[in-house]
C-alpha cells in the first residue's frame, strides 16, 4: 500500500506515521501493492481526528474516527475499515467489475457472513411539494425528524436539507 500523510494543526512525527503504516497496513491482506491511501491526521482543541481514504474503481472507501488520543483513532478507523470491507465485499467487489483489480484474489474468493445486513423494514411515500429550503427546515422541524427531502422551488430538483450540530442546517443539491 502507497500512503499519503498529511497533517492538520499537527506535526506527523515519525512515531505517528509508523503507528499509521503499522496499522492501517495490516489492511494490505485486502487491497493490491500498488492501492494508494489518504490519511489526514488532524488537531482541534482536544479532538484528535484521523481520515482514511481509500479509492478503489468505482467506489470510495473511507472512514474518520476522532478521539481524545491520536493513536487511539488510529486504531478505531481500522478496525472500523477492516468491518466495512467485511460487510460489503460482495457490494464493493463484484467478479465482473474491474474494481476486482484493486483486491487480492483471496479477499475476493473469501466469503464474509453479512451479519448486519441492510434490511428495509419500512416504505414511506409522500408527495413532493416545490417549497424554499427555509421552508423545507420548518416543515423537518415540525416532523421531528432530522433531513427532509422536497422540491427546490428555486431550482426544480430535489434536495435534502439535514440538521447539523449546533442547530445548524445543511443543503445537499445534486451536481448540473
Amino acid at each position: 500500500m502507497k500512503f499519503t500523510i498529511i497533517g492538520r494543526n499537527i506535526e506527523v512525527t515519525p512515531g505517528l506515521r509508523a503507528a499509521v503504516e503499522d496499522k492501517i497496513g495490516k489492511l494490505d491482506k485486502y487491497f493490491n501493492p500498488d492501492t494508494e491511501v489518504h490519511v489526514t491526521l488532524s488537531v482541534e482543541k482536544e479532538r484528535q481526528k484521523i481520515e482514511v481514504t481509500i479509492p478503489v474503481k468505482g467506489s470510495i472507501i473511507r472512514s474518520e474516527q476522532v478521539s481524545n488520543d491520536m493513536y487511539v483513532s488510529i486504531d478505531l478507523v481500522e478496525e472500523i475499515i477492516e468491518r466495512q470491507l467485511k460487510k460489503y465485499k460482495n457490494k464493493i467487489v463484484d467478479k465482473q467489475q474491474a474494481a476486482a483489480a484493486d483486491f487480492t484474489q483471496s479477499y475476493i474468493d473469501n466469503d464474509y457472513t453479512d451479519e448486519d445486513e441492510i434490511k428495509i423494514v419500512r416504505t414511506k411515500r409522500f408527495d413532493i411539494k416545490p417549497m424554499y429550503p427555509e421552508d423545507a427546515c420548518i416543515q423537518m422541524e415540525l416532523l421531528g425528524h432530522n433531513f427532509f427531502v422536497f422540491c427546490n422551488a428555486e431550482t426544480d430538483q430535489v434536495n435534502v436539507v439535514y440538521k447539523r450540530k449546533g442547530d445548524t442546517y445543511g443543503l445537499i443539491e445534486p451536481e448540473e
